[in-house]
């Protein structure tokens, strides 16, 4: 992947300070990311200085020069979910149909809980399904929906990191009716111990391919005595049955090596979390030749761009 020449493309110094809270934030990192009506969109987190969240959203006519529109993000509905929320932060934007659906992480009194909101237009955003359960972060979901449900990747926290917080190793598969209640269907797949993703969780949503559900993901070696690295691999999926890796790169395609990746709020970091696939097919697949746009959190503290090819990362994928 290649890195923009204007890395970091959001940070801190971006954000509108429209209210006291947003007067010089401390961060701005792990944005969701779609194109709508022909111009691209960053869902931001955004930290302030008392540690709280919000989020905000950005623009471009490029994909790379952005502007923070100088306005909360609120989620109709959400204060009536019977728990107490602290934080809603790492957006994932996926499209079905003719709407746009925000999959979110939620802090409660009982752990890390996924939300849905959906919006027609990016301007009002109403909460679609809350969910309950065991603790479960990294939610992503599928662009279509199968056999009438819709599918999500997600990742069950039951690992602690040392003197950190807890995550996972595997990611599995669940589906819904509703976008309420979710079964899981079983597990798609686990960390690699002493190997670059030891701890795994989804990236941005699976992009549909002929070669399978292309998705980008990110690892974490912990394996290192004074750090835990951050990166970000790929893999394919079944197009039939998303739950059945196809192949799965070997190696990972993005790593913190730039100060920016390596010096923040959680350093040696890169967290992918949208991506713009620029073509697709008359049949919904995005075509090999195709620019793919992937936006990263860099080291918790600004925000990442990266660019490649549909082809080049299928091809980083071993069978």
């Amino acid at each position: 992947m290649q890195r923009s020449p204007k890395n970091p493309i959001l940070t801190r110094a971006d954000i509108p300070a429209i209210t006291p809270d947003l007067v010089d934030v401390t961060s701005v990192f792990n944005p969701g990311a779609i194109r709508f009506e022909g111009r691209f969109y960053l869902l931001l987190r955004v930290q302030t200085r008392g540690r709280e969240t919000v989020l905000m959203l950005a623009e471009s006519e490029d994909g790379e020069r952005f502007s923070v529109q100088p306005r909360l993000i609120e989620i109709e509905g959400i204060k009536g979910v019977g728990e107490r929320i602290y934080h809603i932060y790492d957006p994932r934007l996926t499209r079905i149909d003719d709407r746009i659906y925000v999959m979110f992480a939620a802090d409660a009194d009982g752990g890390c809980r996924l939300g849905v909101a959906r919006t027609e237009d990016l301007d009002r955003f109403e909460l679609a399904g809350f969910g309950g359960g065991e603790d479960v972060r990294n939610g992503v979901l599928f662009p279509e929906r199968f056999e009438g449900r819709f599918l999500r990747l997600e990742r069950p926290n039951r690992d602690r990191l040392t003197g950190g917080v807890t995550t996972g190793s595997q990611i599995v598969l669940a589906a819904s009716d509703d976008l309420i209640v979710w079964k899981t269907l079983g597990p798609v797949m686990s960390g690699r111990l002493h190997h670059w993703d030891e701890l795994i969780g989804s990236g941005p949503p699976p992009v549909k391919t002929r070669a399978g559900w292309l998705h980008v993901y990110h690892g974490i070696a912990t394996h290192f005595a004074s750090a835990n690295i951050y990166q970000a691999g790929v893999c394919l999926l079944d197009l039939e049955d998303p739950q059945r890796v196809v192949a799965r790169g070997r190696n990972n395609i993005l790593e913190p090596r730039e100060l920016y990746e390596q010096v923040g709020q959680v350093p040696n970091v890169v967290f992918p979390s949208g991506m713009i696939v620029d073509e697709f097919d008359g049949e919904g697949f995005a075509v090999p030749g195709s620019v793919v746009r992937l936006y990263y959190g860099a080291a918790d503290t600004v925000v990442g761009l990266a660019t490649t090819t549909i082809g080049e990362l299928v091809s980083a994928c071993d069978p």
